[in-house]
């Protein structure tokens, strides 16, 4: 069948029988890029009741929707189905979330007893056809496609008390209660179900204390993880005693047209242990067993470490010389890994460092092996892989080749030498080969990693474009023996980043981005849309679209600069057109608190906007959103709560001195000084528990969500209130960051919340941030342990480089600023060096898209927003090109 075929095969179904059954007239059908919609010309959907959802796979879909639409077409209520194959495929894949697995067709009941009625019979309906348990949703009976939950029928939405934007029902009394769409069924308390009591497994009192044993012999301890193929467990073998881990496949998982789903894979594994028995290469198998319709797979549990956390734990926990003679190391363990596996006819097809353990002895095994391949084997034919990993090849079916396997192994040696993969988004048009891309990253990270010469070359023999000139083990082990260790940094001291220090210069890849971009910002822009202005990733949650989090707010602030400092003419239009979009949307009569998810955060970024285009109306609409009350705030933090509101009215205030605003950051202040702790050394300030129940107590360090980001802006609050008190805090805010700083190979970094291990080094809650605090509260005070503690801030955020993301809140950028303004405060030449180096860095990681450029965010995907996408990325690079620049979202303190 050819892909247009699959992909009109269901719709095409819906329209025969509309014509069939003389019922065209009495619907209306509408197709997006996931769902084909059906409602009803007569009658209103209700906002919210009891839905249906029919599972199927993309072998049954066309029996199940043509058995469904005999019933719903001559029904009344609407509903919707995945508008092809392919779609249905993606439902069921195995990456899918839990929460929205299998749903393949939808149905919205007038009433409850039409849902009832409904249920039973698409229930009989779909007898015997193909499907997958939904996870989110009761099944109706053993073994029925048929599923229901209460939810919305209609898109309600309002924003969570974290700032982000859900999906929410309403109880008897007319409160919004979210409609949390999550893998496991849970119905609000107050819906009555109508449908038939379904039938309990029996399960005795006693047992209820007893661990599960499963296949009559394997306890399970606890859950590893959970996915939408099913769980992963650690357990004991009741006979032996020795600990085991315990696979799971659900039925139906990752299905294709011919029945073969994830079961199948479990099965290819335990054949793969079976032939690896006894080489060491991976665990030992145990079992291959069903239990409640699933399959599992017991063996022989590793134990250690994957290889992925063993990086994250020793680019954390050790300097920079050491890691690396450690990941030279594993890399010659790698490649003897692979090599031994081929060796017993093993063609891996899925080496990643989640596939690999590292054994406390430093030894390595191969873990879920199941797209494995052993000799004699017929493989499952399979598009599934890592991205990033998988060999180009792979992703598209080739035939298996342990030359894929190189192309893996080069991607897990890159991964183990410099902390990371480079995401090299699609290019339009392909010009540059993907090896020549890759190259120009190891180029640019090679100053901050400084890898072993020859190691560079190693990773692009085993990655090459070409599979039949991919380096084999044997070439690559050849290589590594050939090596020599990278030349000592010359200036690791703890004062300056182990870096060049040659003069700040114009880089051309660095304007030809920010160029890029500013294209892509103004192109994609969309005025008529009343939804986003700018196109967002969603992955981790949606935001108010005007913010400056991950809305409209911060690229105009962006834009605005840029367009201050170059006069560029194709910016004032969209500029004055994004301000408009923006007012229209934000009601000084319900302003949230915060910076970065706040109504304050967007008037800062229209004020300046106003401001340079000479628009009085966007700055006085700027100014009231300012001064409107608050939300009433149980948070502290600088992003949500009132530390960023009281920044925010700081800067306005310095534009405006208007009087109101000096008011509003004294009162910020005042309030924080109020919910201080001064119990241990300095002042900290724990999340209470009516901000973030789950969290209550916690103190956080960082800049987004506590002391760093509090501190820095109490500095700013004396400096407009000229209070000592305010001072004194701000202070005190330092003491505490000085007690818990910790030394790693004379970096100075910190724990996300005091007690903890030090985390990833980002503004958000890492040394980025905190350095950000401190730089400024040692220029307001002169006191030298800040400014020690700030210029060691430096070293951190350069030497783990390589493996950030881009970004501002987790990454490149947001670190590349501290480096900025470490150069600005002590003119030292060396930071302002490596901020350009991170930018060089942070370009090589650029797609270019016709005229534009664009980047991946940390799921891969292409954001323009300020803390995950495009907008900060191109804040910092601003500021590389003009040093004199202040940074955004801060306020100038007098010196």
């Amino acid at each position: 069948m050819t892909s247009h075929a699959t992909e009109a095969v269901l719709e095409d179904l819906l329209h025969r029988a509309l014509h069939a059954t003389g019922t065209g007239g009495r619907w209306t059908t509408e197709s997006d890029d996931m769902w084909c919609r059906v409602a009803p010309r007569s009658g209103e959907q209700r906002p919210q009741g009891w839905k249906l959802h029919v599972s199927a796979t993309a072998g049954s879909a066309p029996a199940v929707l043509a058995r469904c639409l005999e019933l719903l077409l001559r029904d009344e209520s609407g509903f919707k189905f995945a508008r092809s194959l392919e779609r249905v495929s993606a439902l069921n894949s195995r990456a899918t979330p839990r929460g929205s697995s299998g749903k393949f067709l939808t149905v919205y009941p007038r009433s409850d007893a039409d849902a009832a009625r409904l249920a039973a019979a698409l229930h009989r309906a779909t007898a015997g056809l193909a499907g997958p348990r939904i996870l989110s949703d009761q099944q109706y009976a053993a073994n029925s496609l048929v599923h229901y939950r209460y939810g919305a029928f209609v898109g309600r939405r309002r924003l969570s008390a974290d700032g982000l934007l859900v999906w929410y029902v309403e109880d008897p009394d007319g409160n919004p209660v979210e409609d949390r769409r999550t893998g496991r069924y849970t119905p609000p308390e107050w819906a009555v179900s109508p449908f038939p009591a379904p039938a309990a497994a029996p399960r005795p009192a006693e047992a209820e204390s007893r661990p599960l044993v499963l296949g009559g012999r394997f306890a399970v301890r606890e859950a590893i993880r959970h996915t939408n193929k099913g769980g992963v467990y650690r357990g004991s073998d009741v006979r032996s005693g020795a600990p085991v881990v315990i696979k799971e496949t659900r039925p139906h998982v990752e299905a294709d047209a011919s029945g073969s789903d994830v079961r199948d894979w479990l099965r290819a594994e335990a054949r793969a242990l079976e032939k690896l028995r006894g080489t060491g290469l991976a665990p030992e198998p145990l079992a291959l067993f069903e239990h409640g319709g699933h399959l599992f797979l017991a063996q022989e549990e590793v134990p250690g470490v994957p290889l992925r956390t063993w990086v994250a734990e020793h680019f954390r926990d050790v300097g920079g010389e050491r890691y690396r003679a450690a990941a030279v190391a594993q890399a010659g363990r790698l490649i003897e890994l692979v090599a031994a596996a081929h060796s017993h006819g093993c063609v891996l097809r899925d080496l990643t460092p989640g596939n690999v353990m590292v054994r406390p002895d430093g030894e390595l095994r191969l873990i879920d092996l199941e797209l494995a391949v052993v000799a004699e084997d017929a493989p499952l034919p399979t598009r599934v892989g890592t991205p990033g990993f998988s060999a180009p090849e792979r992703l598209v079916d080739a035939p298996v080749s342990p030359t894929a396997d190189a192309y893996s192994l080069g991607a897990t040696v890159c991964f183990v030498l410099t902390g990371k993969v480079p995401n090299l988004l699609d290019e339009e048009p392909a010009d540059r080969p993907a090896e020549e891309r890759l190259a120009a990253w190891l180029t640019a990270c090679a100053v901050t990693v400084r890898l072993p010469d020859g190691m560079r070359e190693l990773i692009l023999g085993l990655m090459r474009d070409d599979p039949a000139a991919r380096w084999d083990p044997a070439r690559a082990r050849a290589a590594l023996a050939a090596t020599r260790p990278a030349p000592p940094a010359t200036t690791g001291t703890v004062t300056t980043p182990p870096v060049t220090t040659e003069p700040a210069r114009p880089d051309d890849t660095v304007g030809a981005a920010v160029a890029g971009i500013v294209a892509h910002l103004v192109d994609t822009m969309t005025p008529g849309d009343d939804r986003r202005l700018w196109p967002v990733s969603t992955r981790a949650g949606e935001t108010d679209p005007c913010t400056v989090q991950q809305g409209a707010a911060g690229v105009l602030a962006v834009l605005t600069r840029y367009f201050e400092l170059t006069g560029d003419p194709r910016l004032p239009a969209p500029l004055a057109a994004a301000g408009r979009w923006i007012a229209d949307r934000t009601d000084p009569g319900s302003a949230r608190p915060g910076l970065h998810f706040g109504a304050r955060g967007t008037a800062w970024a229209l004020y300046e906007a106003g401001r340079v285009l000479g628009d009085r109306k966007l700055t006085d609409h700027a100014l009231a959103l300012a001064l409107a009350p608050q939300q009433p705030t149980p948070s502290h933090d600088i992003t949500h709560g009132t530390a960023g509101g009281g920044l925010a009215a700081a800067h306005l205030w310095r534009r405006t001195g208007d009087p109101r605003l000096a008011a509003l950051v004294a009162d910020a202040a005042d309030r924080l000084a109020a919910a201080a702790d001064r119990a241990g050394p300095g002042a900290s300030w724990p999340v209470p528990a009516e901000a973030v129940a789950e969290e209550a107590g916690k103190r956080y360090l960082g800049f987004a969500h506590g002391t760093s980001g509090i501190g820095c802006f109490l500095l700013a609050a004396a400096s407009v209130t000229g209070r000592p008190d305010h001072r004194e805090l701000a202070v005190a805010a330092g003491e505490h960051l000085v007690a818990h700083a910790v030394d790693v190979g004379g970096a100075a970094q910190w724990p996300a919340q005091a007690g903890d291990v030090p985390t990833a080094p980002y503004w958000c809650h890492g040394s980025a941030g905190i350095g950000s605090f401190l730089v400024r509260l040692w220029r307001a005070t002169g006191d030298d342990r800040f400014g020690d503690l700030a210029r060691r801030s430096a070293p951190a955020v350069v030497e783990r480089a390589s493996r950030a993301a881009l970004t501002q809140c987790h990454g490149l950028a947001g670190n590349g600023d501290l480096l900025l303004d470490l150069a600005e405060a002590t003119g030292d030449p060396a930071h302002r060096a490596s901020a350009e180096t991170l930018a060089r860095l942070l370009v090589s990681e650029g797609s270019r898209r016709g005229a534009h450029v664009v980047f991946p965010n940390e799921y891969g995907d292409v954001s323009t927003g300020w803390s995950d996408g495009s907008a900060g990325i191109l804040a910092f690079l601003i500021r590389v090109r003009h040093p004199t620049e202040p940074r955004h979202w801060m306020v100038q303190q007098p010196v």
